[in-house]
């Protein structure tokens, strides 16, 4: 027979497994947080924007690309596969030379999410050693191929002792959609602000034909460019927030 007493122990049992539960499922939660990349930077209201390219197919652009940036007195950030760097060498040195960031987009842009930790710092590593070789550089600026990762491509990125960058303006200048259409979808995107990272490829089809346009338009809005090495809080603790924003952990005095 059930007395009161035993339905009251029964049922505080039930709340307990209840209650712990909850808080095992919180925990867990919280352990699978996803890491993020930097997006782009809390500039504190100052209005600088990195001009970024993915160099990973061809060359054919780029000598106009750089001509364009050195007339508007741009520096920019380009992220190059190792590949591509050991077959274009002179290239990699002409963007050194210009006052470029040179930085990493892998060795052979593969997939990274199916790849383990230890075969990403494999690749990521093996791009640095052609990419100090050839530019005579470091960089600590990695972007993994196609945008893509996860935990493992993020913590690995940290371990080789880079900076995992994506951006927050995407010109999807891949898609070859025409010079006016590339124009407007940067200088008109939603996400441009102080501390925004704009992404470009050289190879594009319009890319280098729209990109005079674009660095006027968006200096007409008030931004200066620098290169991400300049952008990032590097040399102070940061957090990153829910939408890749690194933000400054110092306390405000």
């Amino acid at each position: 027979m059930l007395t009161f007493g035993t339905l009251l122990s029964c049922s505080l049992v039930s709340q307990g497994a209840s209650i712990h539960g909850f808080y095992k499922s919180k925990i867990e939660v919280a352990e699978a947080k996803r890491l993020l990349p930097i997006y782009c930077v809390d500039t504190n209201g100052e209005k600088k924007v990195a001009l970024t390219f993915d160099a990973a197919w061809g060359a054919e652009d780029l000598t106009q690309i750089v001509e364009i940036l050195e007339k508007y007195q741009v520096r920019a950030t380009f992220f190059v596969v190792g590949d591509w760097a050991r077959k274009y060498p002179e290239e990699v040195k002409l963007l050194i030379q210009k006052g470029h960031d040179v930085a990493n987009h892998s060795n052979k842009h593969p997939h990274m999410n199916s790849m383990s930790k230890e075969e990403i710092k494999k690749d990521i590593m093996a791009a640095d050693a052609s990419i100090k070789e050839i530019a005579g550089k470091e960089t600590k600026l990695f972007r993994p191929p196609y945008g893509e990762y996860n935990n493992t491509v993020v913590e690995a990125t940290k371990e080789c002792g880079y900076y995992c960058i994506q951006w927050d303006v995407d010109s999807l200048d891949w898609k070859n959609y025409g010079v006016q259409p590339l124009i407007d979808k940067v200088v008109n995107h939603k996400n441009l602000r102080p501390g925004s990272i704009i992404l470009m490829h050289n190879g594009a089809k319009y890319t280098a034909q729209a990109l005079e346009a674009i660095i006027k338009g968006v200096q007409d809005k008030g931004f200066i460019f620098v290169p991400v090495s300049e952008l990032l809080l590097a040399d102070e603790e940061y957090s990153i927030d829910f939408e890749g924003r690194q933000k400054s952990s110092q306390p405000i005095h």
